[in-house]
């Protein structure tokens, strides 16, 4: 059953989580992520979370805009999902990217907060 004290926490919860991508702020992002999260990108490749913050880390991946455009939200007591679309711009690998994207992402929460544990990217044209 939705919850509406548990969705607002998820909100911010990805919003902080759009920040530190923008930022490349690693510790926030260990924070956010599980050890044990898994990642589909949108060329179809699975990726852990320490690709995920080795990329922010060498600096293969840098954003310079993070344009939110809609986010929806389901949490539960101990689970939740977002749906986020919007513009991301910046350089994958030295080449550049402007793309619209929706991302999915399953959270769980515990004492400690809502770690992601599994997400899927995809560009929306």
């Amino acid at each position: 059953m939705p919850n509406n004290e548990h969705t607002e926490s998820l909100r911010a919860a990805e919003r902080r989580l759009q920040a530190a991508q923008l930022a490349s702020d690693i510790d926030a992002l260990k924070e956010l992520i599980d050890d044990t999260g898994r990642f589909t990108g949108p060329d179809g490749n699975l990726y852990s979370k320490q690709d995920d913050l080795r990329a922010h880390e060498t600096g293969q991946q840098v954003l310079s805009r993070v344009e939110e455009e809609d986010l929806q939200v389901l949490a539960t007591a101990h689970t939740g999902v977002t749906w986020f679309l919007g513009t991301l711009e910046g350089s994958i690998g030295g080449q550049a990217l402007v793309a619209r994207m929706r991302y999915t992402r399953t959270w769980a929460r515990d004492q400690a907060g809502w770690k992601i544990i599994a997400a899927h990217a995809t560009f929306v044209t």
